[in-house]
């Protein structure tokens, strides 16, 4: 899948954390994939999940609801006809053609991609206004939605008090758009917007990007090196000299006890290592995806040399990072693995494309058949066969 008439290069140079963009309709050939049943379906799954969010415009001042799924199926037949919007968070993960659409927007590097949430609403309905802390692409689907865009927005902003939404209690639309199916809405980090069903079976699909905090990464990065720290490892002064005065904490001291902080939080190989496991970890790591039966190496040499593709699971996580020492750490799914020589070059391809359809070319490296056993048993890839 792909645009036309998109530049990459200019839109990133122009718009990215820069300023919104409307897209009309760049698709070959728009259509909608997933249908509003299949996705109320998956709202019902105990695994998946989903909100509901309701406004009543005309009652108690304006007031929003919320309700987290799952939802017994005949939660959706009691639904009034306006001001409602379901939705599913990480369709891509269940439904091959949501999964799809996220490839025109490789141009952004895959550890920044979150998931793609898909929402219907029946007319009217909407979840607010509001911003997020990180880039979003809207892409109508189905149906008819008004985006209106405001000011600049940060944690000092007015919200309306509410325990699941976070709804701006002050906002003034500065444009406005009325998407049709297959048109796409860019909205940087920080940017109000609000969007509005019009017409019934309004669907969107929003691809979410992350973008870690200082304190998130701080947080994380500290609770990993002291996990593997010991209690033995103390501060120690055995040239100890005498002072002038006692109460003095010395600039040797302090550059001792500043030394021992930063060397370790300091190492940048480790933080490499340490980031990829943690910005590859599973969304959802409680959902199995093992297939039911392992593969075997011989048996995936068979199926790749009678023409296997080798997919992977769009619920799984690759990235990989390059050794100053040659090689590359390749990251799936929170796990680390060092690969280097032809596997490397396997490994690039793998983080790459989503599917390899010429693959049979790898059963020559031992160390290429036996990754791609682990990442089956896994369930991190899977092997769709030719035969």
């Amino acid at each position: 899948m792909h645009f036309t008439d998109f530049d990459p290069e200019a839109f990133l140079r122009d718009h990215w954390q820069k300023a919104p963009l409307l897209i009309r309709n760049p698709w070959p050939d728009w259509r909608n994939p997933i249908d509003p049943e299949e996705l109320a379906g998956l709202a019902c799954e105990e695994e998946v999940e989903s909100r509901l969010v309701a406004h009543a415009a005309d009652t108690d001042g304006g007031r929003w609801a919320a309700e987290h799924g799952p939802f017994p199926e005949d939660r959706f037949g009691a639904l009034p006809p306006q001001q409602w919007t379901l939705l599913v968070q990480a369709v891509d993960h269940y439904v091959p053609g949501v999964a799809a659409l996220v490839a025109p927007f490789r141009f952004v590097p895959n550890w920044r991609i979150d998931d793609v949430m898909v929402s219907l609403a029946a007319d009217g309905g909407g979840v607010g206004p509001h911003f997020d802390q990180y880039d979003v692409f809207l892409i109508q689907g189905l149906g008819r939605r008004r985006w209106q865009i405001g000011a600049m927005c940060d944690d000092s902003s007015a919200l309306l008090p509410h325990d699941d939404l976070r709804l701006l209690a002050d906002f003034e639309p500065a444009e406005e758009w009325l998407l049709e199916p297959g048109d796409i809405l860019y909205i940087p980090p920080g940017i109000a917007h609000n969007g509005v069903a019009v017409g019934e079976n309004c669907m969107t699909y929003s691809i979410g990007f992350r973008a870690p905090s200082r304190s998130e990464l701080i947080a994380h990065w500290t609770d990993h090196v002291l996990a593997a720290l010991n209690d033995d490892d103390r501060y120690a002064d055995p040239d100890l000299r005498l002072q002038d005065n006692p109460g003095e904490i010395s600039a040797e001291a302090i550059g001792k006890l500043h030394a021992m902080v930063t060397e370790k939080m300091g190492d940048r190989d480790a933080f490499a290592r340490w980031f990829g496991e943690y910005s590859t970890a599973p969304k959802y790591p409680d959902i199995d995806w093992r297939p039911e039966e392992p593969v075997d190496a011989a048996e995936i040499r068979r199926r790749l040399e009678a023409g296997g593709t080798l997919v992977r699971n769009p619920a799984s996580r690759f990235a990989f990072v390059r050794r100053d020492a040659g090689g590359v750490l390749l990251f799936v799914d929170g796990e680390c693995f060092a690969c280097g020589g032809e596997t490397g070059a396997f490994v690039e391809r793998l983080c790459a494309e989503d599917r390899i359809v010429d693959a049979a070319g790898l059963t020559g490296s031992e160390m290429a058949t036996g990754l791609i056993e682990t990442l089956l048993d896994r369930g991190s890839v899977a092997l769709e066969t030719g035969d």
